[in-house]
C-alpha cells in the first residue's frame, strides 16, 4: 500500500533530554512539504557529534530531538516543486547544505551555504521546523538529518543522490565523518606531497585524517592518541609513526618537535578539545606550518600566544572537510566504488537501531570506531 502523501508511523530513537538514554518510539512522520523529500533510512552511524549534543552541549532548547546525521537510505516521496530526485534513488541526507545559488555556494573558497539548519543556532543544532511528532508533541530534527528513525524528510539542498550501486550500510559513513577527516587533509589543509603531519585523535575523523594525508603524498604522518590500542588501526590508514603523550614527561609539542626537526609541516585536531587544538598548532613548523581544528566543539574558548601565528603559521578550521556536500559526497562514493578511498575498515561494529544505547556507549569508552546500526530494511 503505497505511503506517498501520507502520515507514516516508524520507529525512532528519541533524545527526551539531554544527558539521558535514547528511548525507541513510535513517531509520526508527515508528507514531504514543498522543497522536501522523505527518506527511508536503511543505516546509520554514531558519530561522537551526536554525543555531543547528547553528553555535553546538552541546550534544553534542542530537545526532545532524533539524532543522527551519518544515514543513507532511499527516497520514498518528494514533495512539490522536488525534480532531482524520485522514489527509489539511493541518497545520503547531508548535515551541510548545498544551494548552488548563495555567495558562499558560487564562491570555490568555501563549502558554506546560506541556507539549511548551519545558518542558525549552532548550540540547539536543529531547525524549529520539524516533520516529527511523538505523544502528540513536536520532535526536533537534528542537524536538519536525523537518521535515527526508519524515516526523515530532509530539504532537497540537504540530499546527495549517489551511485545505485553503492552499499547504504558502508557509504552511509560517507555523510560525516570519513568526508569531515579526508576533506580536512585533502582540501582545507592541502597536504603536500612529501611533507610531514600529525593527526590528534584517532576516531574515525582522525583515521579518516590520515588517509587524506596519505592520499595528498604525505611522506610522514604521526599518528597521536592516548589510547595505544588505536595504532594499528591507523597503520592500515597510513600512519608511520605513533606517539602516546602518556608516554612522555614533556608536552606533546617538544616531542614532535624532536622528531620532525622543529615542527610537522601540517596538523588535524580531530578530538574537539581546545587544548588539544593549541598542541597540535605548536607542534607545526614556524614559518609556513599549517594546523587545522577539525573536532566538533562550541563549548569553550581556545588561545594561543600571537608569536605562534606571527612567525609564520597558518591556524585554520574545517567544516565537512571542505567538501561542498552535493557535489563531494557522490564523488566520494565513487571514489569508495573505484576502491580509492577505504569505508569498511572504520566499521568496528555493526547493531540495530533497537541497540542505540550500546553503540553510544561503545563510543563514549573508546571501544569503537564506528558502529553502523541497521535501521530498516531495503
Amino acid at each position: 500500500m503505497s505511503t506517498v502523501g501520507k502520515v507514516i508511523k516508524c520507529k525512532a530513537a528519541v533524545a527526551w533530554a539531554p544527558n539521558q538514554p535514547l528511548v525507541i518510539e513510535e513517531i509520526e512522520v508527515a508528507p514531504p512539504q514543498a522543497n522536501e523529500v522523505r527518506i527511508k533510512i536503511v543505516a546509520t552511524g554514531v558519530c561522537h557529534t551526536d554525543l555531543y549534543h547528547l553528553f555535553e552541549g546538552m541546550n534544553k532548547k534542542g530537545f526532545p530531538v532524533v539524532l543522527g546525521h551519518e544515514g543513507a537510505g532511499i527516497v520514498e516521496s518528494v514533495g512539490p516543486g522536488v525534480t532531482e530526485f524520485q522514489p527509489g534513488d539511493k541518497v545520503i541526507p547531508l548535515f551541510v547544505a548545498q544551494c548552488r545559488e548563495c555567495r558562499f555556494c558560487k564562491s570555490p573558497k568555501t563549502n558554506q551555504c546560506e541556507k539549511g539548519w548551519a545558518n542558525k543556532d549552532y548550540d540547539v543544532m536543529s531547525d524549529a521546523e520539524s516533520r516529527f511528532t511523538c505523544r502528540g508533541q513536536k520532535v526536533l530534527q537534528f542537524m536538519g538529518t536525523s537518521t535515527f528513525s526508519e524515516y526523515t524528510v530532509v530539504e532537497q539542498l540537504c540530499v546527495a543522490k549517489i551511485d545505485p550501486a553503492a552499499p547504504l550500510d558502508k557509504v552511509c559513513l560517507l555523510g560525516c565523518g570519513i568526508c569531515t577527516g579526508y576533506g580536512a587533509a585533502v582540501n582545507t589543509a592541502k597536504v603536500e606531497e612529501g611533507s610531514s603531519c600529525a593527526v590528534f585523535g584517532l576516531g574515525a575523523v582522525g583515521l579518516a585524517a590520515v588517509m587524506g594525508c596519505k592520499a595528498a603524498g604525505a611522506k610522514r604522518i604521526i599518528a597521536v592518541d592516548t589510547n595505544p590500542e588505536k595504532f594499528d588501526k591507523a597503520k592500515i590508514f597510513g600512519a608511520t609513526d605513533f606517539v602516546n603523550p602518556k608516554d612522555h614527561s614533556k608536552p606533546i609539542t617538544e616531542v614532535l618537535r624532536e622528531m620532525t626537526n622543529g615542527g610537522v609541516d601540517f596538523s588535524m585536531e580531530c578530538v574537539g578539545n581546545v587544548e588539544v587544538m593549541r598542541s597540535a598548532l605548536e607542534s607545526t613548523i614556524k614559518g609556513w606550518g599549517v594546523s587545522v581544528v577539525v573536532g566538533w566543539t562550541n563549548m569553550h574558548d581556545f588561545s594561543a600566544r600571537p608569536i605562534t601565528l606571527i612567525s609564520g603559521r597558518t591556524w585554520k578550521g574545517s567544516f565537512f572537510g571542505g567538501f561542498k556536500s552535493k557535489d563531494g559526497v557522490p564523488l566520494m562514493v565513487k571514489a569508495y566504488l573505484n576502491n580509492k578511498v577505504k569505508v569498511d575498515e572504520f566499521i568496528t561494529h555493526n547493531m540495530s537501531l533497537d541497540q542505540v544505547n550500546d553503540a553510544i556507549e561503545l563510543m563514549k569508552h573508546g571501544k569503537c570506531i564506528r558502529t553502523v546500526l541497521a535501521v530498516s530494511s531495503q
